[in-house]
């Protein structure tokens, strides 16, 4: 691992070609906090590790729609398609999180065929299924596991959920454990557990009580649909919490990467800072930080305060309208970067072990391979 000079201090560098080149790296996991550009950067890596000679898929949440067509993908899709009009020896499929049909599938894949029907069919399956808190990160998980078990790609690039924490892709699963393992669950399953007969028959006054207050608070309607979904569901409950250890298991692995974006920003720097500090303390295999949509000046020599005074200086003397607009331009541009670089120091000056690949900021949105390739460069080019 080289070291590059960031103002003062020598930073470790992340060298993505050679965690992409490396058969060993079998899944790349881009996280962070949202509108930092980790689905550009998931695609991206997919498409130079292909093009690097790699059997790659990348399994994309929502991403823009003209980076999408960029990777052929139209429409939201749950099955890996093949992106064409590559070069290199290897392969790129990519594929869109559908949510709610990846959790139809767990469903219909650990349920007997009446069972199946009544959950997918229960109106709180439906609603739990597509909006509850947690679900679309706990989904991503499940489908990278049945993507590593199915064998067919090499390697494997996942592009977290848009969260508003990055932390909520790790703690999707436990969350969703501790609902479908929660009192209210166990109170609710119960009577289904006795044999089906009357939950007023089988507990006492107190639990009537209980269920009277449910059916006030829910609606009597909205209860029963939730009896009769928890009682359905009862049988894959164990089924939810095995998978999703085992998926942990697996992103704890040596062939796992952790690849943290982040923009050069308050908000998104502590973000990754956080989630650094929690894969360190979940024992999960960190690559590296990239930075994306860092701002330079071509004249980086002319400083902001120089440039400041020269416009104010042209500007007392009159008929330089132009020259003065384009050093106020260029000040503004030097007090842009100098904000980013002092966020970039708080960060390497809390983590000055981990590896960092900057990316500048673009002139327009990626959408189309091409632009995916140059992103793919400008991550190499470290």
């Amino acid at each position: 691992m080289s070291e590059r000079s960031g103002g003062h201090r020598n930073v470790p560098v992340l060298d993505l070609d050679a965690i992409i080149d490396d058969p060993g790296t079998r899944i790349i996991v881009c996280c962070g906090s949202g509108g930092v550009g980790k689905t550009t950067t998931a695609a991206a890596l997919g498409l130079r590790a292909a093009e690097r000679g790699r059997a790659a898929v990348v399994l994309t949440v929502d991403p823009a729609r003209r980076l999408a067509q960029s990777m052929g993908l139209t429409e939201l899709d749950n099955v890996p398609r093949p992106v064409e009009d590559m070069t290199g020896d290897g392969t790129l499929h990519a594929m869109m999180l559908d949510m709610k049909r990846t959790f139809d599938e767990i469903i219909e894949a650990h349920a007997d065929p009446e069972r199946a029907r009544q959950i997918l069919t229960n109106p709180f399956y439906q609603s739990l299924s597509s909006s509850f808190s947690g679900t679309q990160e706990y989904m991503a998980m499940e489908k990278l596991g049945q993507l590593r078990r199915s064998g067919e790609w090499d390697l494997i690039i996942v592009d977290t959920p848009p969260s508003r924490s990055a932390l909520d892709f790790l703690d999707a699963p436990e969350r969703l454990g501790r609902f479908l393992d929660g009192r209210l669950i166990r109170v609710l399953t119960a009577p289904a557990k006795a044999g089906g007969r009357s939950a007023f028959k089988l507990f006492n006054a107190g639990f009537g009580l209980i269920a009277g207050a449910m059916t006030k608070l829910l609606g009597a309607q909205v209860l029963k649909d939730l009896q009769t979904f928890v009682s359905a569901l009862d049988a894959v409950f164990g089924g939810f919490r095995a998978r999703a250890e085992q998926t942990y298991r697996l992103l704890q692995a040596p062939g796992t990467a952790f690849v943290v974006v982040a923009a050069p920003e308050r908000d998104a720097m502590r973000e990754a800072s956080y989630f650094v500090e929690r894969l360190a303390e979940e024992r999960m295999p960190l690559a590296g930080v990239v930075i994306n949509r860092v701002h330079r000046s071509p004249a980086e020599g002319l400083s902001a305060a120089r440039s400041a005074a020269a416009a104010e200086e042209l500007e007392s003397r009159g008929g330089h309208d132009l020259a003065a607009a384009v050093l106020r331009l260029h000040t503004g541009r030097m007090q842009l970067a100098a904000r980013e670089h002092r966020e970039r120091e708080h960060f390497v000056t809390a983590h000055p072990t981990v590896p960092v690949a900057e990316v500048p900021a673009m002139w327009e949105d990626v959408h189309d391979l091409e632009g995916l390739r140059q992103v793919g460069k400008l991550l190499a080019a470290q």
